[in-house]
Formats: C-alpha cells, sequence, structure tokens
C-alpha cells in the first residue's frame, strides 16, 4: 500500500482546531518558525497523534525528538519509523540517546522518565533544529491521568500526590517548558487520529506487563466501568487545585513563620499551623539546608514519622537533617557525620 501524502495524514479540522485551543491555552501564544514547538515522539499512537495535530495545526513551526533509552532491541527501529514519518511531513527530527546505560537503583520507569526529560531539556537548549524551541509538547492524555491518580490512591498518597500532573513546567532553571496540550484527550480518540492516517503506531510490551504498577492498573480500568476515566481524571484536577491553594499558603507561612539564624539552622514557628501545613514547612527546611534537594524528604512516610515526633517533643533525623523542636519552634541543622569505627 503506498504511503499517504502529508496532506492525507491530516486530521480533521475540528480536531486540529480543539489542539489549537488547548495548547494555546498552556501557551498564552501560537508557536512560530523563529519560536518552535519541540514534540516528543516515542511513536506509540498516542505521541503520533501529536506530532499530527501540531503539524497539522503549526505547519513550518515543529520540530521533533525521539528518545532511545537503550532498553530495547526494538527502540531503534520506532525512532527509524519516527524520522521516516518526520521526513515525509518535513519536520525537522532528532534521535536522542543518552551515552551510558541507564542504571541506578530504584524504579526503572522512574528512571527512564528522568532520563527521558534531562535528554529533551538538553536538546531544546541547544543548537541545530531546536535552539528556538521554547516548549516542549508530551502526549500525556486524560487515561494517563485517571491511571496514575489510582496508582498513586493505592499507595496513600496526599493531596500533591493524587493531584493531576501540571499542564506546563519547566525544564530545569530557565529552561524550556514541557507542555501537556492532550489531558483533556482520551486515548481511543488519538488512537482513531493515528489509524485514519493508516499508520501504524508501536507498541511499548511493558504497557501490558503485569510487572509494572501501570499495567495492572491500565487492565483493571479496562475490566470495569465503574471507574470511568474521566471522572477521576476531574477529581485529579480538582485535586490540583487544591494543591496549588495550598502551596500558595504555604508559600506565605514561610515568609511568616521561617528564619535562618546565626548558625545556620532553620526555625520554624509551627504553633497553630494545620498538619498539612507544618509537613510542608518541615520538607522545605530540609531541602533548603540540602541545597534544594528535596530527595528523601518529601516522599514516603518519612517526612510523617518526623512531624510526628515533633509534634511529641522528641528529635528526629531525615536525610541527613536533624530536627529538634523547641517549644512550637522547630530547629533544622544538618546532622553531624557519623562516626567510622
Amino acid at each position: 500500500m503506498p504511503h499517504k501524502s502529508a496532506n492525507e495524514l491530516t486530521p480533521p479540522a475540528d480536531m486540529v482546531a480543539r489542539f489549537r485551543r488547548d495548547l494555546e491555552a498552556i501557551t498564552g501564544e501560537s508557536p512560530r518558525p523563529d519560536k518552535q514547538l519541540g514534540v516528543a515522539v516515542s511513536g506509540g499512537p498516542d505521541s503520533l497523534a501529536l506530532l499530527l495535530l501540531a503539524h497539522a495545526g503549526y505547519p513550518g513551526c515543529v520540530v521533533a525528538a525521539t528518545v532511545d533509552h537503550g532498553l530495547r532491541a526494538e527502540a531503534a527501529e520506532e525512532a527509524a519509523v519516527v524520522s521516516a514519518l518526520c521526513a515525509r511531513l518535513g519536520i525537522a527530527h532528532a534521535v536522542l540517546a543518552p551515552t551510558t546505560a541507564l542504571a541506578g537503583p530504584g524504579n526503572l520507569q522512574d528512571r527512564a522518565r528522568a532520563l527521558r526529560y534531562r535528554l529533551l531539556e538538553a536538546w531544546a537548549r541547544g543548537g541545530g533544529d531546536a535552539a528556538h524551541a521554547p516548549w516542549i509538547a508530551v502526549a500525556h492524555q486524560q487515561d494517563d491521568l485517571a491511571e496514575t491518580f489510582l496508582m498513586r490512591a493505592r499507595r496513600g498518597a496526599g493531596v500533591g500526590g493524587l493531584a493531576a500532573m501540571a499542564r506546563a513546567r519547566a525544564l530545569g532553571e530557565d529552561g524550556p517548558l514541557l507542555v501537556r496540550p492532550l489531558l483533556g484527550w482520551r486515548r481511543d480518540t488519538l488512537a482513531a487520529i493515528v489509524a485514519d492516517a493508516g499508520l501504524v503506531a508501536a507498541e511499548d510490551p511493558s504497557n501490558r506487563h503485569p510487572r509494572f504498577d501501570r499495567s495492572r492498573v491500565r487492565a483493571l480500568l479496562s475490566a470495569t466501568g465503574e471507574l470511568p476515566p474521566h471522572r477521576l481524571a476531574l477529581a485529579a484536577a480538582n485535586l490540583r487545585d487544591a494543591e496549588e491553594a495550598l502551596a500558595w499558603v504555604a508559600e506565605r507561612e514561610w515568609a511568616a513563620r521561617v528564619r535562618v539564624d546565626s548558625e545556620g539552622a532553620v526555625r520554624i514557628d509551627s504553633a497553630g499551623l494545620p498538619y498539612e501545613l507544618r509537613r510542608r514547612l518541615a520538607i522545605r527546611a530540609i531541602a533548603t539546608l540540602r541545597g534544594g534537594e528535596r530527595s528523601g524528604a518529601g516522599g514516603g512516610t518519612g517526612i510523617d514519622r518526623l512531624v510526628a515526633a515533633l509534634d511529641s517533643g522528641r528529635s528526629a533525623t531525615l536525610a541527613g537533617v536533624a530536627a529538634a523542636p523547641m517549644g512550637a519552634e522547630w530547629r533544622f541543622r544538618m546532622a553531624p557525620p557519623r562516626r567510622s569505627h
């Protein structure tokens, strides 16, 4: 079967208009030749639909990149397929790969995600095709929101964890803006755009492997009609609003209640603060002492145990930071190094 022409790959006009509205609600302006939209394309159905919508909405104003994490033998072939499609569309395309193997402790998918964003940030900051791409669009959609909400609810996440992923966030200091214009779109709608274009999307087998949390949650949602994804996504969006309100209040309380003493310790006046605000200020105090690094301070139950200890008048240590109650004031300082025996 011959390839369709670039014009025949164009999604329906109403879909393109919807995409433009959704993107520009985030960016506040249209991409243009000197200020292009970067698109992250894995070759899966969601990202292929994103590429087609972006090209149709902003012809001549789009560049694309595919990240090959080096985890699957098929990834190089999938990237080549994306390159060929971009060539048909007249879109400059780069394949990004790490210089060393993806290794380290913790969740493999989390590490791959962090690597992907580092590579995309460097691509957008660098010269060449992406030099004028202040935005990088990724293809997270409504079903992703629902799945993430359930995954985190199973782990007992709080407001911040259950909140919908942000529609935009900066990658690094003064870096490109990562944008998610498809958060209101369903997975089957995007798949239909790809199918109508006559394209065959890549299928990542990890999306079906029961080893991964997301795969199990996806199967659960497919098996029941009692958890409609659009309702779960709405709950996550409402919690995003609540999270932003809490963050706003916490910022004000930090300015009013926190000081750094002459020894470099961070002191918090915790009197009268609700638990969630005490918790957030404690996380920020630890991060401040660690040079802005929040790893180990904001997740899991460690911070809850630390706050509980301080509330009961006991000292505690977390992520290399020692905290001690002095009445209603909490004092945080770097813990002394452990002595070796």
